[in-house]
């Protein structure tokens, strides 16, 4: 058993679909290797996400320490922007084959 961020797993596999599992988290993991996004730009880059579980994704990649949020108040309207932490990068590879395997499939399966 592991334990990560108080949370068990049964193995790594485990722990890193925990992390980045799910239909969306990879692909908000996938639009921040750009760089640096506000929600508004996430929103637009996802638009059959609802705005309920994009929220909901994006703090779980907050609390596990994948991205990190900022939040400008020093005029309005209020400003939020998202990242990857330097923990998040560790996951650029991960992110770039599993959008490489994609890409792989379309081109030999997908005929």
């Amino acid at each position: 058993m592991y334990t990560f961020k108080g949370k068990d797993y049964p193995c790594c596999a485990s722990l890193t679909m925990g992390i980045i599992g799910g239909k969306w988290k990879t692909v908000i993991l996938y639009h921040l290797l750009e760089g640096t996004l506000r929600y508004s730009e996430i929103r637009k880059k996802m638009p059959t996400v609802t705005e309920r579980t994009l929220s909901l994704q994006l703090k779980n990649l907050e609390e596990d320490g994948v991205i990190q949020r900022k939040v400008y108040t020093t005029k309005p309207p209020l400003k939020v922007e998202y990242s990857l932490t330097d923990f998040g990068k560790t996951l650029i590879p991960v992110v770039e084959s599993i959008t490489n395997w994609g890409h792989f499939v379309l081109k030999e399966y997908a005929k």
